[in-house]
């Protein structure tokens, strides 16, 4: 997957507060990504981000 910092990705599931978008902050083994709904910042495996997109915006 084509994934870069910057980019906003949008996930099966949604946060608590109800976004689904979350805009990746970091890539490795990890990703760290920012809700953005309410700014909350997670790690969470690259596996579990791959498995879970539906869908990918660039960075303008």
């Amino acid at each position: 997957m084509d994934i870069q910092v910057g980019d906003i990705v949008k996930l099966k599931k949604q946060h608590p507060c109800g976004s689904r978008e979350w805009e990746v902050l970091r890539i490795g083994a990890d990703f760290r990504l920012k809700c953005t709904g309410c700014g909350h910042q997670i790690m969470i495996a690259r596996k579990l981000v791959e498995k879970n997109i539906r869908e990918i915006r660039k960075k303008p």
